[in-house]
């Protein structure tokens, strides 16, 4: 019998097998689609090369404001999205040469739980001692009439486009929305955004989130918020997005349509119910080492709906193999800092990020209104000489200097949460982070200055 089976090859399944391996256990992977998961092949990765091609274009148009001779931008889609496919099959690649690492045995297949230690791939009976899903999740599709009208995609289908639209109406101003929004306005399309909540991004604090709207719409990005969308109707070749916004119906017409409302834990044919594993809104339901109700069971990543990001599910399945290996029943994963402490990243343009608590957040746990620190990128030497000037930096603390959170619009946002978020695993305050020498002129200087 192995050690260990974990179904699915995205973050929270390739990277445990091979840190598994490497801590001596037998593995088995066993992926239905392609080897990276989701984030690979139709998330993280062709977003941020198409993100990274748009970003390419608008700084050949400010070539006049850096002494250049103007530039004439002219992307070519197909292009584009040749190249974002070429990243993705060269790291795809790279994930598969992993897979031969020896301790792991790598398996194409749709496998099902059979029980506590057994799982089916086509057939074929695996056994382990643990199994570990990590499936990953797939676009939530809303009940809307008309979503399933031709030209209404999801955002695997918008990254598989080989023809640039128009025109998109984006439905949702979450992570994904917010980032295709963006990038395909930087590539020429006439972007709207039509939104249920008062504000885009959520997890983002209230005013950074509506500094990035407002930089975005001057970008040509058109905003729809608090708007509850009621049908998508075909007129002639083009769509139209029917929405009540303050009591009154209006609507918005484009080429295609995006619906970008989330993302649902993938839990279809894995035989959960058959093998006694429960769930709860969708997700598997995991305690506090992500051991699902089966103990022998674990379930990592988007599947459990704990922290939907990719790094999360490495860090998560880290955890449960750090936890096999100790063989410690009374520990609290989730309660460890790698998990507790999660940043994350928007990358639209100018770019954004936040960790841990927002103001209105740490306002509730803490009974009284936080101390909050701020830094504006315009007064930053490298952001100025960068022509970066948009921005802004948010410090949440308590009243004894600890470090909350941190929360960023402007250019490397996430390079500087990533700071914070490495300070925050150590209980930083904010004396501590003024005592650390930042390199001038970089714009980590803009995190030293808030708390000076």
């Amino acid at each position: 019998m192995q050690d260990l089976i974990i179904i699915g090859s995205g973050p929270g399944g390739y990277h445990t097998a091979v840190y598994a391996a490497q801590h001596g256990l037998s593995v088995t992977i066993v992926e239905r689609a392609q080897a990276g998961g989701t984030c690979l092949n139709c998330g993280c990765i062709p977003t941020k090369a198409i993100c990274r091609s748009a970003e390419v274009a608008d700084t050949l148009r400010e070539a006049e404001d850096y002494g250049l001779r103007p530039v004439e931008v002219a992307p070519d889609f197909a292009r584009i999205m040749q190249r974002k496919d070429a990243i993705v099959e060269q790291l795809r690649s790279g994930v598969e040469q992993l897979m031969t690492l020896p301790g792991i045995t790598y398996i194409k297949g749709v496998a099902r739980v059979r029980g506590p230690h057994e799982v089916d791939v086509d057939g074929t009976r695996l056994e382990a001692r643990n199994i570990i899903l990590a499936t990953g999740s797939l676009p939530k599709r809303l009940p809307l009439p008309g979503a399933e009208l031709e030209g209404v995609l999801d955002s695997t289908a918008a990254l598989a486009l080989t023809e640039k639209p128009a025109s998109l109406v984006i439905i949702g101003a979450g992570v994904i929305g917010m980032e295709m929004a963006s990038a395909f306005a930087s590539l020429g399309v006439n972007v709207s955004v039509v939104e249920f909540l008062k504000e885009c991004l959520p997890m983002l604090d209230a005013d950074i989130a509506k500094r990035l709207r407002q930089s975005m719409s001057k970008r040509g990005v058109e905003f729809y918020m608090q708007s509850a969308c009621k049908e998508i109707v075909r007129e002639g070749g083009l769509l139209r997005v029917v929405f009540e916004r303050k009591g009154k119906e209006e609507s918005v017409v484009a080429e295609k349509v995006l619906i970008a409302t989330g993302r649902a834990p993938q839990t279809d044919g894995l035989g959960l119910d058959e093998a006694g594993i429960a769930t709860e809104r969708g997700a598997v339901v995991t305690d506090n080492n992500l051991r699902t109700s089966v103990p022998s069971i674990y379930a990592v990543g988007d599947v459990n709906a704990r922290c939907m990001l990719a790094h999360a599910a490495t860090m998560q399945g880290k955890a449960v193999v750090d936890h096999l290996l100790s063989g410690a029943d009374t520990t609290d994963i989730v309660g460890l800092p790698c998990l507790k402490v999660m940043p994350s990243a928007i990358f639209t343009r100018p770019e954004a990020a936040c960790v841990g608590l927002d103001e209105d957040a740490a306002r509730e746990l803490l009974g009284e209104k936080p101390v909050v620190k701020k830094s504006m990128y315009r007064a930053n030497g490298k952001a100025v000489a960068m022509g970066e000037t948009e921005g802004l930096l948010k410090l949440i603390c308590d009243a004894a200097g600890t470090v909350l959170g941190c929360h960023v619009y402007g250019a490397h946002a996430a390079d500087l949460v990533q700071e914070v978020s490495a300070l925050m695993h150590t209980g930083v305050t904010v004396n501590g982070l003024a005592d650390i020498t930042h390199i001038h002129p970089t714009l980590s200087e803009i995190l030293w200055e808030a708390v000076h």
